[in-house]
This record gives structure tokens, C-alpha cells and sequence, in this order.
């Protein structure tokens, strides 16, 4: 099992999580966060600190596109281990449907 970013992130990108995780398998896009499927360890540590409710597990129906997707970006984006400010437009944007369409595939800054 390993735990994903879902489409609730985007737009959002609040890096709560990324603090708490033990093995820094989180990715930095430029709207969004990603999870490295293969270095996740599934301690589940990061799902609760989402204030987006965007980290689910890979057992939950429908998460195959959303483990790939974690997986393409977290092999181009640098690493962050360090909590930043929410994107400007969090609020506004967090439980928004169809916001996959707004994912941008630049890097973050890592950190």
C-alpha cells in the first residue's frame, strides 16, 4: 500500500504533511504535491495533517490513475521537507470539483 495526492491538492497545495513524513517522499509542483509511490512506507502520518483531505490511500477505489500520476510527478519535481504558506487561492479552491484540468506540471521550488 502507499498513500497518494489526490485532485484536492491542486490549487491548493497546503504542506502540512511534508513535515511529518519520515522518509521526505513528497514532491513539489508548482500547484501541487505529490507522493513517491515506491519510497512511500505507508505510515500514514500525512493523511491526517490535510487540511484538504487530498492524501488517500492506494486501497480506495479508483487510485490507480492517481498512483501513476504521483509517481510521473514525483520523478520530475524536486523534494520538500519544509512547510510553506498555502497557495494564495487555498480557500477558495479547497473541495472544488474538476480541478484536476488545473494541475500545471512545472516544478515548485523544493526545499
Amino acid at each position: 500500500m502507499t498513500y497518494v495526492v489526490t485532485d484536492n491538492c491542486i490549487a491548493c497545495k497546503y504542506t502540512d504533511c511534508v513535515e511529518v513524513c519520515p522518509v521526505d517522499c513528497f514532491y513539489e509542483g508548482e500547484n501541487f504535491l505529490a507522493i513517491h509511490p515506491d519510497e512511500c512506507i505507508d505510515c500514514g502520518v500525512c493523511e491526517p495533517e490535510c487540511p484538504a483531505d487530498a492524501i488517500r490511500p492506494d486501497t480506495e477505489p479508483d487510485m490507480e490513475k492517481w498512483v501513476e500520476l504521483n509517481r510521473k510527478y514525483a520523478e520530475l519535481w524536486p523534494v520538500i521537507v519544509s512547510k510553506k504558506d498555502p497557495m494564495p487561492t487555498a480557500d477558495e479552491m479547497d473541495g472544488k470539483p474538476g480541478k484536476l484540468e488545473l494541475l500545471s506540471e512545472e516544478p515548485g521550488e523544493g526545499g
